[in-house]
């Protein structure tokens, strides 16, 4: 072994060491770059010229990246959706129109996750909008304590997979360079590029997967124990007219139909679907009397916050790519998943057994940025569809969301439920959901047509 891949290696052993140490991943990830790639120039093993390139490339790969745009955009509208107070309005209205039936408010608190997964992508604003207005509902209602949180912090997030998913976007990024890499290094210059839609496309299916066996769940709990989940008692049927109600579910309904359809079927791209979904809202809001100008800064505000940090992380993440090649490490990964058994199988299953273990401590767009580049262009040369890998990092991820004790969407659940409910009633209620994601995962891992099929014949 080189000394220039012994460094690789060390670059990438030093880089979880600190991570897990509890040092933020977007420096740890620029810092160790810039180390190696010292270290490497004093020993010989690493060409300086690697980081002549590391401007243009940010310049060219980030900041006049156009699929990037929609990142933003989806962050705005589900921080509209939370702060307008659209979200508990829909949900408001759901558990009105269900709720007086056993496990109806758990049905509404599925069904709600999976309509505001596929208009914001934004899990936290999901998790924490849910958690505020269904809790409470569902703590009245005599909800048993553990599956209420692992109903709300499931279902919020669906964000992660179901599209318009900010990781999926950043993955088609992601995935678009590296099918273009892996296409000129094969020497084939027809080009077929992968598009944010079929990456969409093909998480559709899947995303609608875990919704049903959130459903079947919850449909056996109310048959086996229907005392955890008993219908809404109080009365509140007159609070708005059946018009109301109906018009507070179908709204979001159509703000759906606008933001997907529109991706899905070819008739706008992402950002185009972004920017429609973002003014859908808005208009929603102002006509519903729930919009100012002190709320819109303060979305502003919020938005500018969560892009710049993903920014930020998006370009450490490449510098760190960038010397980890240089140092020699993709030649290495790629011999190690070619020499492992069960071939493209075996070697998938070792990069989502590596974003399981990195799910519990970091978060998911580094996990994203660090894994994806490194492993994607081997897997794509081992014959990898580049959707169906896209959407099982996507599942993995989502997993990570609730795995305890490190997930975010149970720190976001914990941050504003109710006094009563307890750091232990959210690691159980989690664990049961927990399990049918991992069901989920094997059955896409297993039957790469659950991904594909869509894309395929929507081109």
């Amino acid at each position: 072994m080189s000394l220039s891949e012994v460094l690789s290696i060390a670059l990438m052993l030093t880089l979880i060491l600190t991570a897990l140490s509890g040092y933020p991943v977007a420096i740890t990830m620029a810092g160790t770059a810039m180390f190696f790639a010292g270290l490497g120039t004093m020993l010989g093993a690493f060409e300086i010229s690697f980081l002549s390139g590391y401007a243009s490339r940010i310049y060219a790969g980030v900041m006049k990246n156009e699929t990037l745009l929609a990142i933003p955009l989806f962050v705005f509208l589900g921080h509209t959706l939370a702060r307008t107070g659209l979200a508990e309005r829909m949900l408001a209205s759901a558990s009105i129109l269900m709720g007086k039936r056993t496990g109806g408010l758990g049905f509404c608190v599925i069904f709600v996750g999976a309509i505001l997964a596929a208009t914001t992508g934004v899990v936290g604003a999901s998790v924490v909008a849910m958690s505020l207005i269904a809790l409470p509902s569902m703590m009245r209602a005599g909800y048993d304590k553990s599956l209420a949180c692992g109903l709300v912090s499931s279902s919020a997030t669906l964000a992660q997979i179901i599209p318009p998913s900010t990781v999926l976007i950043l993955a088609a990024d992601l995935m678009q360079g590296i099918v273009l890499r892996g296409q000129l290094e094969a020497g084939l210059f027809t080009l077929q590029p992968v598009s944010v839609g079929d990456i969409f496309a093909g998480a559709l299916i899947p995303g609608l997967m875990l919704v049903a066996i959130y459903v079947l769940y919850l449909g056996w709990i109310c048959f086996k124990s229907p005392q955890k989940c008993p219908p809404l008692l109080e009365d509140i049927e007159n609070s708005v007219n059946m018009q109301q109600h109906i018009q507070n579910f179908a709204m979001p309904l159509l703000l759906v139909s606008i933001v997907l359809g529109s991706v899905l079927f070819g008739v706008a791209t992402a950002n185009e679907s972004a920017a429609l979904g973002s003014i859908g809202t808005l208009l929603m809001a102002y006509f519903a009397k729930k919009l100012n100008w002190q709320m819109l800064k303060d979305i502003g505000f919020e938005t500018a916050i969560t892009t710049g940090t993903m920014m930020f992380i998006i370009m450490a993440a490449s510098l760190f790519s960038l010397v980890f090649r240089g140092l020699g490490g993709e030649h290495i990964v790629e011999h190690f998943l070619a020499t492992l058994p069960g071939g493209l199988f075996g070697a998938t299953a070792v990069l989502l057994i590596v974003c399981f273990i990195l799910g519990g401590f970091i978060d998911t767009f580094e996990i994203l940025l660090l894994t994806l580049p490194i492993f994607g262009l081997p897997l794509i040369k081992m014959g990898a569809d580049p959707v169906w890998l896209c959407v099982l990092m996507g599942l993995v991820l989502q997993k990570s969301f609730l795995m305890p004790p490190f997930g975010y969407a149970l720190m976001y659940l914990k941050s504003v439920a109710p006094p009563e409910i307890e750091t232990k009633h959210i690691w159980a209620g989690a664990m049961p959901f927990v399990g049918l994601q991992v069901i989920i995962i094997g059955l896409v891992w297993a039957f790469p047509q659950t991904a594909t099929y869509l894309p395929n014949m929507l081109r």
